[in-house]
C-alpha cells in the first residue's frame, strides 16, 4: 500500500484496501479476546479470595459474554472456502401466488437490507422488477463486504412464509414461497470461459427509481447464456457499457454457482442420495399465524421472535447452519 504505483489499478487497491482491514479486525478481535480472558483470570483469584457474591456474578456475566465473542471470531475464521471471502450476488424470487408471494419478497428484501446493514456490509440494487399490485417480481442484490457470500450462503433456498393475509379481505390464512438464490461475485482472474456465439445481449429501457435518464435511453441490459438458458440482467448503473459488465459478472458468478451444483450431483449418485428439488423443500418457514415462530428445517433451530427475525436478526440462522456443513 506504500507503493506509489498503489492506486494505478484503483479496483485491485480498493480489494487490497478491503482486505487489509479484515485482516486487521482478526488480528484486533483475537486481541480483544486475549485481554479479556487474561482480566477474567484475575477476577477469579479475586473471587476465590473475596468470596464475594457480586463479584461472582459480574464474572458470569462476563463470561457470558466472553462466549459468544468466542464462538462469533471462530466462525469467522472458519470462513475459509472457496470464495468465502467475496462479496455476494443475492437474487429474490417470488414464487406461484401474485400478489401475496410477491409481497413475501419484498419482505425478504428488507430482511436482507436490514441484516447487511447490521454486517456494515454495503448494499447495492443490480436489478428490480416491481410487482403488479405490491412486492417484487424479481430483485438482485450486490452485497459487498469482507465473507459477504461466505455467510450468506446460508440463505439460499426456498423461504416459506404462513400468515393472514393483508390482501385477502375475508382474512384469510395463506402460505407463500419465495427463492433466495446466492452466488459469489467472482474476480475477473477466474477461469470461466463464456463464448461470444454463447451468449445473447438485449437492451432495454430501465425501470424503477433514478430520475429522467431512466426512461430516456435503452442503458439496462439482459444477457442470456444459450447453453444453460441462464439469464441475469442490470439496470443499476446510467451506461449501457456499465451494465454490460456488471451483467457479465452476474452471469459468470451464476454459470460458476451452476458448476458447483453440477459437481455435487455427481458426488450425491455416486453416494446414492436424494435431493428433493422443489417448493416441497423449503429451508426455513416463517409463521405469524395462528402463532408466531421460525424454524430452519436444516438445523432445527428456532425463533420465537418472527418480527425479529424479518427485521434482520439471521445470525443465529446463519452460524448453525455454517456449523453444520463443519461438523
Amino acid at each position: 500500500m506504500s507503493d506509489p504505483a498503489f492506486w494505478n489499478d484503483q479496483n485491485k487497491a480498493q480489494k487490497l484496501i478491503d482486505e487489509n482491514n479484515s485482516l486487521k479486525r482478526y488480528v484486533e478481535g483475537f486481541d480483544s479476546l486475549e485481554e479479556q480472558l487474561e482480566n477474567m483470570e484475575v477476577s477469579y483469584e479475586l473471587v476465590k479470595e473475596e468470596n464475594d457474591q457480586e463479584l461472582f456474578e459480574d464474572l458470569e456475566n462476563d463470561l457470558a459474554g466472553l462466549r459468544d465473542e468466542m464462538n462469533a471470531f471462530e466462525l469467522q475464521m472458519l470462513l475459509s472456502e472457496p470464495y468465502d471471502q467475496n462479496n455476494a450476488i443475492l437474487e429474490l424470487h417470488p414464487g406461484a401466488g401474485g400478489t401475496e408471494s410477491q409481497d413475501w419478497a419484498s419482505i425478504l428484501l428488507r430482511m436482507y437490507q436490514r441484516w447487511a446493514e447490521s454486517k456494515h456490509f454495503s448494499v447495492e440494487t443490480l436489478n428490480y422488477l416491481p410487482g403488479d399490485d405490491a412486492g417484487v417480481k424479481n430483485v438482485t442484490l450486490w452485497i459487498k463486504g469482507y465473507n459477504a457470500y461466505g455467510y450468506l450462503k446460508a440463505e439460499k433456498g426456498v423461504h416459506r412464509l404462513v400468515r393472514i393475509s393483508p390482501f385477502d379481505s375475508s382474512g384469510r390464512r395463506h402460505t407463500s414461497f419465495a427463492s433466495c438464490d446466492v452466488m459469489p461475485e467472482m474476480d475477473d482472474d477466474v477461469d470461466i470461459e463464456v463464448r461470444n456465439e454463447d451468449i445473447k445481449i438485449d437492451t432495454y429501457r430501465a425501470s424503477g427509481a433514478g430520475g429522467q435518464h431512466v426512461n430516456t435511453t435503452d442503458s439496462a441490459v439482459r444477457i442470456t447464456h444459450l447453453p444453460t438458458k441462464t439469464i441475469v440482467t442490470c439496470q443499476s448503473e446510467r451506461s449501457q457499457i456499465q451494465n454490460r459488465e456488471r451483467a457479465m459478472k452476474m452471469l459468470r458468478s451464476k454459470l460458476y454457482q451452476l458448476e458447483l451444483e453440477r459437481q455435487q450431483e455427481e458426488i450425491d449418485k455416486l453416494r446414492g442420495e436424494q435431493r428433493e428439488i422443489g417448493w416441497g423443500s423449503q429451508i426455513r418457514s416463517y409463521v405469524f399465524h395462528p402463532y408466531t415462530m421460525v424454524k430452519d428445517h436444516r438445523t432445527n433451530v428456532e425463533a420465537g421472535n418472527a418480527q425479529g427475525v424479518i427485521d434482520g436478526e439471521l445470525n443465529q440462522f446463519i452460524d448453525a447452519y455454517l456449523r453444520s456443513r463443519i461438523n
